[in-house]
């Protein structure tokens, strides 16, 4: 017997608070056939349904009216299976519980975001990364997936099975139905060698594809308002852990880019003529660091500090060009920008909506500090992005719509055609999808 627990509605609020939610019901299903019965439920009441996550998603993906499906017990690992290297996962579990149990399995994925607060679903259908020359984001390590579709039937997809619904569905904006487990490709433990440098913007630029050919995983943020930057080149090692240390790891990690940042920020926001000083001292608090460690212990962060962001795809060979114009643009706008742009890259990958489907790709991520007035910054980089075929991250703040994005995505209509046949009266609709991937 299976009973679905539904809770009072109250609004539901995204991390940065970019978004509220008034749902109809909300549902924590404790079993997949519970799922299901809410699924049908919902079609029967006439009523649209969502999955959400923890929020980090600065968009209104997971937004509706309906049906909120909160995943927070569906939770947990399946199947270990060392032998094929892939570990099955239930859809809401949240990354950093799913990489501490690897680690104690002995176990890595081999690439991940810098920060790991998502549940596994949320993460992959909204098309989470990190940075890598030849690893590509979380959903590209999916190898087979599950998920309860509009007439609460459950499909399972992989490579070998249901194929057309499996290079859609691995970052499917929830828009095919509710995940409710994935299947990852994982490897044994490895060390990895974080080094961390600052580096002015000049170098780094003309240095950037010679960075990113020499080194496993490459980023960098630059400091508007400076010409300074600050450089991460992660590599595999053969060496012994050597982690920070407690003291200079607290003083980087937490003092230095949460606690001091959050400082600079609200004064920033409260008087924005201080931004460019303030941008100064915190691109050279930062000092050169070297440290390995575990995998999920380099690739993330703690990341405290509320902030509002978008950030673009472009192809790998435009993204200097489109820098020094973002950069070009802040110094002759009046615009104040406390926070660090984020570039990073990724391999091509053979995901229908992957923002890296089909071609090489680059990352340009800004931000501003939660609060901050937003929208002439993010329109003028907007700009700059859409003029090179940017391809907008699907969970990040955007303007694009149906038209542009079939543009930019030569297997837009492959996702399009999954979904009508698997949700035809669009009971996992919502205005975000209807402005994406029309109707």
């Amino acid at each position: 017997m299976t009973r679905n627990r539904t809770t009072a509605t109250r609004a539901w609020r995204n991390w940065a608070g970019t978004v509220t939610a008034r749902p109809a019901r909300v549902v924590t299903p404790a079993s997949v056939e519970e799922l299901t019965a809410a699924v049908r439920r919902a079609a029967r009441d006439g009523l649209r349904v969502k999955a959400v996550g923890t929020g980090h998603s600065f968009t209104a993906a997971a937004a509706t009216d309906g049906v909120l499906i909160r995943p927070d017990l569906l939770t947990g690992i399946r199947e270990l299976d060392r032998a094929a290297g892939t570990v099955t996962v239930a859809a809401g579990t949240p990354l950093k519980r799913l990489n501490t149990a690897l680690a104690r399995e002995g176990l890595s994925l081999t690439n991940m975001g810098d920060i790991m607060e998502q549940t596994v679903a949320g993460a992959t259908s909204t098309g989470t990364h990190g940075t890598g020359r030849d690893s590509a984001s979380i959903a590209a390590q999916i190898r087979a997936l599950e998920l309860v579709t509009a007439d609460g039937s459950l499909l399972r997809c992989s490579a070998g099975e249901n194929p057309e619904v499996f290079a859609a569905a691995r970052i499917g904006l929830g828009a095919l139905g509710v995940v409710t487990a994935v299947t990852l490709a994982v490897e044994p433990v490895f060390l990895l060698t974080a080094r961390e440098e600052p580096m002015t913007f000049d170098r780094v630029t003309a240095e950037f594809d010679q960075h990113v050919a020499e080194n496993e995983h490459f980023e960098f943020y630059w400091f508007p308002h400076t010409g300074n930057c600050n450089t991460k080149r992660n590599n595999r090692s053969a060496g012994l852990a050597a982690p920070p240390g407690r003291l200079s790891g607290w003083i980087e990690d937490e003092l230095l880019s949460n606690g001091a940042f959050q400082v600079a920020c609200s004064l920033g926001r409260a008087v924005p003529a201080t931004i460019p000083a303030l941008a100064k001292i915190s691109s050279r608090a930062l000092s050169a660091r070297t440290y390995t460690d575990i995998p999920y212990k380099v690739f993330t962060s703690p990341r405290r500090v509320r902030f509002v962001e978008m950030e673009y795809a472009l192809p790998r060979e435009a993204a200097v060009g489109a820098l020094r114009e973002v950069k070009a643009m802040i110094e002759r706008s009046p615009l104040r920008v406390s926070f660090p742009v984020e570039i990073r890259t990724a391999p091509a990958d053979d995901i229908t909506l992957s923002t890296a489907s089909g071609r090489e790709s680059a990352y340009i991520a800004v931000h501003l500090y939660r609060g901050t007035p937003y929208r002439s910054y993010f329109t003028a980089v907007e700009r700059i992005m859409t003029a090179h075929g940017g391809r907008p991250h699907w969970g990040k703040i955007h303007t694009r719509d149906a038209a542009y994005l079939s543009g930019v995505y030569p297997r837009f209509g492959e996702f399009t055609a999954v979904r009508d046949r698997l949700d035809p009266e669009r009971l996992f609709g919502n205005d975000y999808l209807r402005r994406v991937l029309g109707d």
